[in-house]
């Protein structure tokens, strides 16, 4: 049997990968429901994780710890699974579809924005 093979196989329960990566259960559920892992069923639709999905759920939680978010971390892997050539074509956007992207995209930037002032209006009574 390969190594490739072996990190495929689905072996463990998600109580094993919970002591693995340090999450709960509820967000190894979550990031399944987002498709961001999508680890094996048994008869009892019970979750078995391979290596290669505790690996993801490591990589998973580098990333939010580093800032990103859990729709920047799908985009990632979506790009990480074009193929090369995919990716090294321009696309052409419409005017609409622009619009659309960079809407999206000052969305998301707000967000940390504001709740970090709120944290330095927090702390402000301190620093006088």
């Amino acid at each position: 049997m390969t190594n490739r093979v072996r990190r495929t196989m689905p072996i463990l329960p998600i109580s094993i990968v919970m002591q693995l990566t340090d999450l709960t259960a509820r967000q190894i559920r979550y990031y399944e429901e987002q498709k961001l892992i999508s680890p094996a069923r048994t008869e009892g639709n019970k979750r078995m994780f391979s290596l290669n999905d505790v690996d993801a759920l490591l990589e998973i939680k580098d990333y939010l710890e580093q800032g990103l978010n859990v729709a920047g971390i799908r985009k990632l892997y979506e790009t990480k699974e074009m193929p090369l050539n995919d990716q090294a074509e321009p696309k052409t956007l419409s005017d609409a579809e622009l619009r659309s992207l960079l809407r999206e995209e000052m969305k998301h930037q707000a967000r940390p924005f504001s709740q970090a002032s709120q944290r330095h209006g927090d702390l402000s009574r301190f620093f006088k």
